[in-house]
């Protein structure tokens, strides 16, 4: 266990650090932070930082820098997360207020956290299986033909064209479309298979052909849909920090599934902090990854995040991370 003298010299060690790329040496901490000791002690508290692992001495310099353990001891115990200023927070508000789909909620997001962060910034969309049916529209475009639209709580729309068995008029078309809503309005999409299983009981049986074949279309590509969609910006956001690995950082970011999997993982819509080796892929082992869910009150639909170098300023980002998430949750609730 390290005593406070320790743990402030380690704050200052990763605050200096990450303010100036350089590492970090006792006389400079003595004289920028009031510790309280003589330049002495913080070398021999130093020295007991990184014989325990949460600094390290990068070349023969007497400087130091955090290590990954020493990071994430600060982020644990030292960091708090920054709150935004309240003219960041209208700026925040009133930039994704003016979204006016799912899609550019999600374009506007992830672009506002790249200038908030300046790191990559990730964003998934919500997914199909936590989304809950809030309409469904039938538009005949011919004798024959109609398109499907399904519209989801997180504004999320899917469309089909579906080719039906039989010439229908447009009255009968409107009354399955009620029944539909009827019986689908408000429910998850992971039990529309069994909630539509006896919807040709409640029409007329010159009806249930038509039935049959928009409800296999809706269940066979809507619903059973496991597809996971995620965006990003900021790419030029690395540039600064990494002159070696770029190419690693860069390539995993083309893997959805990778940045899928880093976002996914934990189960609330708390900050997480994901430092350097505890990234389970080798080419983010110099990466740090900050993400939160966001959704409607409990109910999860999505994650959101920025990858950028361990040395980031982890209160700063924890706290726009948080923020934003907060915000894209509100708008999706009051959509």
């Amino acid at each position: 266990m390290l005593d406070d003298r320790k743990l402030a010299v380690l704050r200052a060690v990763v605050e200096d650090y990450v303010s100036t790329n350089e590492p970090v040496g006792s006389k400079a901490l003595a004289e920028r932070h009031n510790l309280g000791v003589s330049p002495a002690t913080v070398r021999n508290d130093m020295a007991v930082l990184e014989e325990q692992g949460y600094i390290a001495q990068p070349h023969t310099s007497a400087g130091r820098v955090p290590t990954d353990k020493g990071y994430r001891l600060f982020v644990d115990r030292l960091s708090q997360i920054k709150p935004l200023s309240a003219a960041e927070r209208r700026a925040i508000e009133t930039f994704l207020a003016g979204a006016v789909d799912l899609d550019d909620v999600v374009t506007r997001t992830v672009r506002l956290l790249a200038q908030l962060t300046r790191q990559v910034a990730v964003v998934q969309y919500p997914s199909l299986t936590r989304s809950t049916v809030r309409h469904v529209e039938l538009v005949p475009l011919s004798e024959r033909r109609i398109m499907l639209v399904l519209i989801t709580n997180t504004g999320r729309v899917e469309q089909r064209v579906v080719d039906l068995p039989d010439m229908v008029e447009d009255d009968r078309i409107a009354h399955l479309r009620a029944v539909l809503n009827a019986c689908l309005d408000g429910c998850a999409l992971s039990r529309v298979p069994e909630t539509v299983a006896d919807l040709h009981e409640r029409l007329p049986e010159d009806d249930r052909p038509m039935a049959g074949t928009i409800t296999s279309v809706l269940l066979d590509t809507l619903v059973d849909r496991h597809d996971e969609k995620i965006v990003f910006a900021g790419t030029a956001n690395l540039t600064a920090d990494f002159t070696v690995g770029l190419r690693d950082v860069l390539e995993a970011l083309e893997e959805q599934v990778v940045l899928m999997r880093l976002l996914g993982e934990a189960s609330d819509s708390s900050v997480t902090v994901r430092i350097g080796s505890e990234n389970p892929y080798s080419g983010l082992h110099g990466t740090s990854i900050v993400a939160a869910g966001y959704g409607s009150g409990d109910n999860e639909l999505a994650r959101l995040g920025v990858l950028g170098p361990t040395r980031m300023d982890y209160p700063v980002t924890m706290g726009a991370v948080r923020a934003v998430a907060r915000y894209v949750g509100q708008i999706l609730a009051g959509s």
